[in-house]
């Protein structure tokens, strides 16, 4: 078996880098640096025209998008317990990844790149205000699920959801937001960093968890 993760540090990617570690499967890490604009190299554009993160080799076969990935990984390494195994509790796994994906991911690109939906400055400026409110609004529904944890997202087992709550509220600080202020949701994210294969992650990405400032 031939693994390959591209990440970037402190991106999405950090899901399914965090999978991989914990599944214990052998993969070779490649960080991509986005602020040097390594996504935009040509080697990097022949794996993903799109120029996005993660990108996911697997002996040769080459898949994008997040969703996709942890799907791929799911099934191929179903011991590591990435999502749950059937049923309802897939069911509403799936959903709430999902969610997490096509509206609390997107709202934070509205914060973090406004320039991406308009070239107008002061529209730009608009379209952060709103949308920091918008996120607000979203980690709280987060909230609910942490403050309902079993004590992760997926009952007994860390996830796949457990490691983009991680993500999502790290990136609250960056939009302002403390994410100190979701309690269930940061005892949630203090227990998944804590857990060793997450760890090494964490080290690896050179991560901080709360980027709030004042």
């Amino acid at each position: 078996m031939s693994l390959k993760l591209y990440f970037a540090p402190g991106a999405c990617s950090f899901v399914p880098h965090s999978m991989l570690a914990f599944s214990g499967a052998a993969f070779e890490p490649v960080s991509v640096k986005l602020h040097k604009g390594e996504q935009r190299s040509a080697e990097y554009l022949a794996l993903n025209p799109r120029g996005q993160v993660p990108v996911l080799v697997d002996d040769g076969l080459v898949i994008t998008q997040i969703v996709a990935i942890l799907l791929h990984l799911d099934a191929k390494l179903p011991e590591a317990g990435i999502l749950p195994v059937s049923g309802v509790a897939r069911t509403r796994a799936l959903s709430t990844l999902a969610w997490m994906n096509n509206t609390v991911h997107p709202t934070f690109t509205h914060v973090f790149m406004p320039e991406k939906f308009t070239d107008d400055e002061a529209a730009q400026q608009a379209i952060k205000r709103f949308a920091v409110e918008s996120y607000r609004g979203l980690l709280s529904e987060i909230e609910a699920l942490a403050a309902n944890a079993a004590p992760w997202l997926t009952g007994d087992r860390p996830g796949a959801l457990d490691a983009y709550a991680l993500t999502l509220l790290r990136w609250g600080g960056i939009a302002g937001i403390d994410p100190t202020g979701f309690t269930a949701t940061w005892a949630l994210v203090q227990r998944f960093a804590a857990l060793p294969a997450v760890a090494t992650v964490i080290e690896r990405e050179r991560l901080q968890l709360n980027l709030y400032r004042k």
